[in-house]
């Protein structure tokens, strides 16, 4: 909220209808030794005008580099009526629609949310969204086990060409409510998820398994063997995709001879800016007969007694506001305005617009693929078909060559090697339609600059 109205008088007025002397006496419930007492290294009060200075000189010290990271946050173009319309006031400031009497327009626009998101990913049903990708990663893992009913296991097949920190955002959610997650290989020389990884797990009781299209490497993964694979074996398919790139790709829903059981993501890329890490909005789309273990709720249409379209909350008892010790999830928060600038994005792009967005995006890596692998001690490491992201093998580490980019105002990739040692000094990089033919070309030329000065050193 921009402005807080409130004058002293005004407080004093609602502390005395509601029959407490301070703001304080609203938090007495508190014990004492539960408390933070007071903030003394808080600085002294200043005026709106400083403040409004000071949130400047730090917003103004990121700079504005050039970006070129990707690893499952995307820089894109955002029109500037997706938040021209997602910050007004009846809808910046809208919240859970319970009295749907009251909240027609709020939920009409998450029906709308669930409508696209469904015949994106090619599924039956979607929820309201979720709190984002990584977190919605875990819900699928633990919708999968209660859908699952032949499996007794609770074993999730995790590749290790899935998104890192959905992987460990999983287990830190899920691991402790039993679900075993087991790693499978990849490919060395395609950065693929071979089927033939998952071979050692034949006849044995697995109840789910994953498959991230593109994978982390931003590699184009057998989705067809890998979901019939899973399917053979008596395990549901979960998928995690990336939504622009679904404006070319096969839909998850086809995947396969029958299409996956289960599809997440992360909505950023649709309407919404990098900030610092967030806020981020999940979707989690499914088949029809899996609708009653999915987690969050699900806005429905429906008819009143005129006659006339209705929108209402609909399978509410999976929610933890009604059963709560019983509730698929206790973290299912509908992202609310994140969805509301994402299905505004939707409504303004188009297939069409987004079917460009993504080809310019694919275009513009390869563009970019193939001028820093010109430069000495720069090689693809995985040369098979890609989306936006592409994972390069330097001839030294990574970390020291990413901090100089930075000092010359270039956001160089995602250091992969810690993630995977085993490749050595890998560099992930990202292209998206932001990026132009001279931006790329400062990419090179300093990254150019960098080694040489790395290797005269």
């Amino acid at each position: 909220m921009a402005f807080i109205p409130h004058t002293d008088d005004d407080v004093k007025a609602m502390l005395a209808t509601i029959g407490v002397g301070s703001i304080e006496e609203l938090f007495d419930e508190i014990p004492p030794a539960l408390r933070a007492g007071p903030l003394a290294a808080l600085p002294p009060a200043v005026s709106e005008m400083e403040i409004g200075r000071l949130m400047s000189a730090r917003a103004a010290a990121d700079g504005r580099p050039l970006n070129f990271i990707g690893a499952g946050a995307y820089e894109h173009h955002i029109p500037a009526a997706v938040w021209a319309i997602t910050t007004r006031g009846e809808i910046y400031s809208a919240y859970t629609p319970y009295q749907a009497e009251a909240s027609q327009g709020t939920l009409q626009t998450i029906y709308e949310f669930q409508t696209m998101i469904a015949s994106l990913t090619g599924m039956q049903v979607s929820n309201a969204s979720l709190y984002d990708g990584a977190s919605a990663l875990a819900e699928a893992c633990l919708m999968a086990v209660r859908a699952n009913r032949r499996s007794k296991s609770a074993r999730i097949l995790v590749p290790r060409a899935v998104n890192p920190t959905y992987r460990k955002c999983a287990k830190a959610i899920a691991g402790n409510q039993n679900l075993r997650f087991e790693e499978v290989g990849f490919d060395a020389s395609s950065g693929r998820s071979a089927a033939e990884a998952l071979e050692p797990f034949a006849g044995q009781d697995v109840t789910a398994v994953v498959i991230q299209q593109p994978n982390f490497f931003g590699v184009l993964e057998d989705v067809d063997r890998l979901t019939d694979w899973g399917h053979e074996h008596g395990a549901l398919v979960i998928a995690v995709v990336n939504p622009t790139s679904l404006a070319l790709l096969k839909p998850p829903g086809d995947w396969g001879e029958h299409g996956v059981d289960i599809v997440v993501g992360e909505g950023q890329p649709l309407g919404v800016p990098l900030s610092s890490g967030g806020p981020y909005v999940g979707f989690m789309t499914s088949r029809m007969e899996h609708v009653r273990q999915m987690p969050g709720r699900v806005v429905g249409r429906t008819l009143d007694a005129d006659g006339r379209a209705g929108y209402t909350l609909t399978l509410q008892a999976r929610e933890q506001h009604i059963r709560r010790g019983k509730a698929t999830s206790n973290i299912c928060t509908n992202q609310g305005l994140l969805m509301t600038a994402a299905t505004v994005y939707l409504s303004i792009m188009g297939p069409a617009g987004l079917e460009r967005v993504a080809a310019a995006s694919m275009a513009r890596t390869a563009e970019l693929v193939r001028e820093l692998t010109r430069l000495e001690g720069v090689r693809e490491a995985f040369p098979s078909p890609r989306f936006h992201e592409a994972l390069l093998r330097l001839d030294r580490p990574v970390g020291p060559l990413l901090e100089e980019l930075a000092r010359r105002g270039i956001a160089g990739g995602y250091d992969a090697s810690a993630d995977y040692p085993e490749l050595g000094s890998v560099l992930l990089v990202c292209a998206t339609e932001t990026k132009t033919g001279a931006d790329i070309a400062a990419y090179r030329g300093a990254l150019e600059g960098v080694l040489a000065a790395a290797r005269a050193a």
